[in-house]
């Protein structure tokens, strides 16, 4: 059967890779620890349910405004000027399926064939496929470990050419949980502010789980990057409520209006009941993330303390989101690599330790590879302690093995 050609475009993910054999492994009976998804294992808080659940009592099933109601409009204005000193109007907000639909409506709304989009790796896993589809191409900024993940002005302002077009900011960053300090968010500023051509796209999905660290939204930095600026946020990560399906995005009144044609010729409105949970989340007690932030922090600190001082393995101390990152690539010089990597005929180090490890200690992670960055892997810790402390004794105890 002939498929379409833009399929070439994209990848198999390898988190669905490691996701089926943890399925496979799991039918069998096996004990697996899985760190892999990017949920928070809490429980949606009980007055967003209430405000969802009374919608539906009261018939609230029919379509919406493709962008959103009203209502969750306001909320999300209100969110914006509260915490980060933005304003909007109603054309400047729009609501859809989940961040990820609305990327795709904004990737598919401004670029053209062969224009870039220039972004700090390790990066998401779905932009330089949703990119790729929108007929774009990526021109990637290397990081490091020792600058903790995080790009300089410099790189920046190098990787810039004439066909940029888009500029990702991810800051706290899925996978690493690098955030970019106010000084810093500054610098990265003045040198877009030199683009006047060049789009900003700011990813917040993470902005409500950071630990110790200001988050300062670049549009809030920068008063001239506003007007070209595009802020997309949700409620899965800080509101766990990402089965709710709900993301949404702020910026200029052109670039909305073309998201919202998207919209209406795919999905058309987010859905009815689950909008009006989300005006209960954005208008409600803030508290109950203030407290599920707190547990996710005391999770950093347990696993940052289970994985610390492994030889081969270094470590960056998250400064958000719920993710950790080991840069592994000291583990090649271990005497029992080269056997692992004969075991799981597998050719990069991300994938080599996390093939392995699923195989032989029944831990499943997500290899490096699938974020721009091969030596490393990712561990999500949105689960309970019993499972951090099982699953990263088990890691520590794989890697011990690779040094004997």
């Amino acid at each position: 059967m002939k498929l379409a050609a833009r399929l070439d475009l994209i990848e198999p993910s390898p988190t669905l890779a490691i996701s089926a054999r943890s399925a496979e492994l799991k039918a069998e009976g096996k004990d697996i620890v899985g760190f892999g998804a990017g949920e928070p294992d809490f429980d949606t808080p009980q007055h967003i349910k209430d405000a969802a659940i009374e919608a539906l009592q009261k018939g609230f099933t029919k379509y919406t405004p493709v962008s959103g109601i009203p209502e969750l409009k306001q909320a999300i204005i209100a969110k914006l000027k509260r915490d980060n000193q933005l304003e909007f109007s109603p054309k400047q907000i729009i609501v859809g399926t989940g961040g990820k639909q609305v990327l795709f409506n904004f990737f598919l709304s401004v670029l053209n064939e062969g224009d870039e989009v220039v972004c700090p790796a390790p990066y998401w896993v779905s932009y330089k496929d949703i990119v790729r589809l929108a007929g774009g191409t990526m021109n990637i900024i290397p990081t490091r470990f020792e600058n903790g993940f995080k790009m300089t002005p410099d790189e920046l302002e190098k990787s810039i050419t004439p066909k940029t077009r888009v500029f990702i900011l991810n800051s706290p960053s899925n996978p690493t949980g690098a955030a970019y300090s106010p000084e810093e968010i500054r610098g990265i500023s003045q040198v877009l502010e030199k683009f006047p051509n060049v789009l900003v796209l700011t990813d917040d999905i993470y902005e409500k789980l950071s630990y110790g660290i200001e988050i300062l939204n670049i549009a809030t930095a920068s008063a001239q990057l506003r007007p070209r600026t595009v802020v997309v946020n949700g409620l899965s990560k800080a509101y766990a409520m990402t089965g709710w399906r709900l993301g949404y995005a702020a910026g200029p009144h052109e670039i909305i209006a073309a998201m919202d044609m998207i919209q209406g010729q795919s999905t058309s409105n987010a859905t009815s009941f689950s909008q009006k949970g989300a005006v209960a989340a954005l208008n409600g007690d803030q508290g109950v993330v203030d407290s599920m932030r707190a547990v996710f922090e005391k999770r950093r600190d347990l696993a940052f303390s289970l994985l610390s001082n492994l030889k081969g393995v270094r470590l960056f101390k998250p400064q958000g989101a719920f993710y950790l990152f080991p840069d592994i690539q000291g583990l090649e010089e271990a005497p029992g690599w080269k056997a692992l990597a004969e075991r799981t005929k597998e050719t990069d180090v991300g994938k080599i330790f996390s093939s392995g490890l699923l195989n032989e200690k029944l831990v499943a992670v997500v290899p490096g590879t699938a974020f721009g960055y091969e030596k490393g892997f990712r561990i999500s810790y949105a689960t309970s302690e019993a499972q951090i402390e099982k699953g990263l004794n088990r890691i520590r105890e794989f890697v011990e093995a690779l040094w004997k």
